[in-house]
C-alpha cells in the first residue's frame, strides 16, 4: 500500500476531468434528456435537507456546498424561499463553519413554510424578508444586514423570467464580494425548447425567456464576474449549469 501524499494530484485531476466533462456535449444532452424523463416523477421535489423539502437536484446541492466551504461567506442572500430547505441547507454549512447568516427574500412566504423554517434548529442563522426581491425598500432591508468587510454570496432562485433575473443580477450582483459567487439558478431552462418544457409548474419557462439568457446579458454588462468553468463543468444532472459565476473584481462603486 502506497503512503504517497496524492492530495494535490487528486485535486488537479478533479479540475482536469471537470473541465473535460464540461466540453462533452453528448453527455450534457443525455443528462438533460434524463432530467426531462425524471420530471414525470417530480424528481426535483423528492429531496429534503434536515427534514425540510429543498427542491434542488443533488448535483446543485453539492456544488453550492463546495463554493460555500471554499469562500466561507459571512452573508448568503437567496431570493426565492419556497419551502425553506435551501435556506436550511446553506445555514447548516455556515453552522459547521461557525459563523454567517442566510437572508431569504420572497414575495410570498407562506405561513406553513415560515413555521417550518422558524421552528428549525438552523433558524438562528436565517433571516426572512418578505417582499419583491428588486423592490427598493426590500433591497434596503437586505443591505442593512451587510456590514463593512462582510463577504457576501448571492443565490437567485425566484421568478425565472429573463427580465426578472436580469434585474436581480443588476440589483444583487454589486453586493457580491470578490472571490465569492453569484449563483443563477435553473439555467437549464435556457436549453429547453417550449415543446419540452415541464407542464407541472405554476409557470412555464423555456428557452428565450429564461435565467441563462439573463446570465449572458448580465455578463456582457459587467467585468466583475466570470463563469467558473470547473464547477460548472461537472454540473451534469443539474438545474443550474453555467449558473455559478465567480466574482473576480471588487465593486468600486
Amino acid at each position: 500500500m502506497s503512503n504517497v501524499d496524492d492530495r494535490e494530484f487528486f485535486l488537479k485531476n478533479i479540475k482536469k476531468k471537470s473541465l473535460s466533462l464540461g466540453l462533452d456535449e453528448e453527455i450534457f444532452k443525455k443528462s438533460k434528456d434524463l432530467i426531462y424523463d425524471l420530471d414525470v416523477y417530480d424528481y426535483n421535489y423528492l429531496w429534503t435537507w434536515m427534514g425540510v423539502p429543498i427542491i434542488q437536484l443533488p448535483a446543485d446541492i453539492m456544488a453550492t456546498q463546495e463554493v460555500i466551504w471554499k469562500t466561507k461567506p459571512d452573508i448568503i442572500i437567496e431570493t426565492g424561499v419556497a419551502r425553506g430547505g435551501s435556506l436550511i441547507f446553506m445555514a447548516s454549512i455556515l453552522e459547521v463553519i461557525g459563523s454567517g447568516k442566510v437572508i431569504g427574500v420572497d414575495i410570498d412566504i407562506r405561513k406553513h413554510n415560515r413555521d417550518s423554517i422558524e421552528a428549525h434548529p438552523m433558524s438562528k442563522r436565517i433571516t426572512l424578508i418578505e417582499g419583491g426581491s428588486v423592490d427598493s425598500n426590500i433591497l434596503d432591508k437586505v443591505k442593512s444586514y451587510i456590514k463593512k468587510g462582510n463577504k457576501v454570496m448571492v443565490v437567485l432562485d425566484s421568478d425565472h423570467s429573463r427580465d426578472h433575473v436580469l434585474n436581480e443580477c443588476r440589483a444583487y450582483g454589486p453586493m457580491v464580494s470578490k472571490d465569492c459567487y453569484l449563483v443563477v439558478a435553473d439555467t437549464l431552462v435556457g436549453h429547453v425548447e417550449e415543446k419540452d418544457a415541464p407542464v407541472n409548474r405554476s409557470k412555464l419557462w423555456f428557452k428565450g425567456n429564461d435565467p441563462l439568457s439573463a446570465t449572458y446579458d448580465y455578463l456582457s454588462e459587467t467585468d466583475r464576474f466570470e463563469v467558473d468553468d470547473e464547477i460548472n463543468g461537472k454540473l451534469v444532472l443539474s438545474s443550474s449549469p453555467g449558473g455559478y459565476l465567480k466574482c473576480i473584481n471588487e465593486n468600486i462603486t
